[in-house]
């Protein structure tokens, strides 16, 4: 055993990045909401991408160390403390065993992933360690975790390398910050034209752009049910389901959006008026119920360009991390 779950908190699962290839068996992808710092957790405690992370919502769970262990926590900003002493984010930590690990009132996002060095020894059920309630299958048992689970982490060389000295936690020296993706982004999300778009009504367009949305307490991994302006077609139509992605925007008869998730179904029947861009699902998988968006249009081309440089900032930053693993800096 590496680690025991003391309290759950509000909803913490085993996420990766998801399971691909069985959407078209009805089985959807999951995976963890913000994928960016899911994907840094690992970076900085030396793990491949993929490995599986804790994502932990608004209340994050107690956990108790059983044996010592090399953390990075990213994301929302829930208020980390080992001990008494609060804990950096971002950075890789080195946690002694019978440390414990508590969360606090979130200071800013509302998700926050946790990768352990090594990883945590969880089969994948059809390829992914993802957590999908609904369905029971993936992480531990299917389910969120609960009081008492334990976990194992494998066995990492970066434990022999750090120097103990005494204190339950300490932030790895890295001689460098990695500053979160999100950073002072504002509420505004890019979006491209949906397929449907052109069936809506030149007011609902405008009022789509010039109005904020709220995100109402129905929204949850699988969308996000937003509040404002209705939008309304130029005329009914008939539309047969079709593929939908992570960021569709979708549109029911009562003219009130919906945002798909990562626990998004595989098909889905309303007119779809826009797609949130790729580069800010990150900072939308981070807001709370009660917060208000704004959206801008943008095309194709712009949004391509800004996932890949995105790649390319991620890249550069896993480079950096690997060279100072070798460094033994850490």
């Amino acid at each position: 055993m590496s680690l025991k779950i003391l309290q759950s908190g509000l909803l913490s699962t085993i996420q990766d990045q998801g399971r691909y290839g069985f959407q078209k068996y009805g089985i959807i992808k999951s995976g963890a909401m913000d994928l960016y710092a899911h994907r840094m957790a690992n970076i900085l405690t030396g793990n491949p991408d993929d490995e599986a992370t804790i994502e932990m919502t608004l209340l994050g769970p107690t956990i108790e160390f059983t044996e010592d262990a090399i953390i990075a926590l990213t994301g929302g900003n829930l208020s980390p403390k080992i001990s008494g002493q609060s804990i950096p984010l971002w950075r890789p930590v080195y946690v002694k065993a019978g440390a414990k690990l508590e969360f606090g009132a979130p200071v800013s996002g509302c998700r926050t992933y946790m990768a352990a060095a090594g990883g945590f020894k969880i089969n994948p059920e059809l390829g992914s360690r993802s957590t999908y309630l609904k369905a029971g299958i993936g992480g531990v048992g299917g389910r969120a975790l609960k009081e008492n689970d334990e976990l194992a982490i494998n066995q990492s060389k970066q434990i022999e390398s750090i120097i103990l000295d005494g204190s339950d936690a300490k932030a790895i020296p890295a001689g460098w910050y990695i500053k979160p993706y999100y950073s002072g982004r504002g509420k505004i999300f890019r979006y491209i034209e949906g397929r449907e778009y052109d069936w809506f009504t030149e007011d609902s367009k405008t009022g789509f752009e010039e109005n904020e949305f709220s995100i109402t307490s129905q929204s949850d991994r699988m969308g996000y049910r937003i509040e404002g302006p209705s939008l309304r077609l130029k005329e009914q139509r008939e539309l047969l389901s079709e593929a939908v992605g992570f960021g569709t925007i979708q549109v029911p008869s009562g003219g009130q959006p919906i945002i798909l998730m990562a626990d998004h179904q595989t098909t889905g029947g309303y007119p779809k008026i826009g797609q949130v861009i790729s580069d800010d699902l990150p900072m939308l998988a981070q807001l709370k119920p009660g917060e208000k968006i704004k959206f801008v249009k943008t095309n194709l081309t712009e949004a391509q360009k800004l996932y890949i440089q995105r790649e390319k900032e991620i890249d550069f930053i896993r480079l950096m991390v690997k060279d100072k693993h070798k460094k033994g800096v850490l």
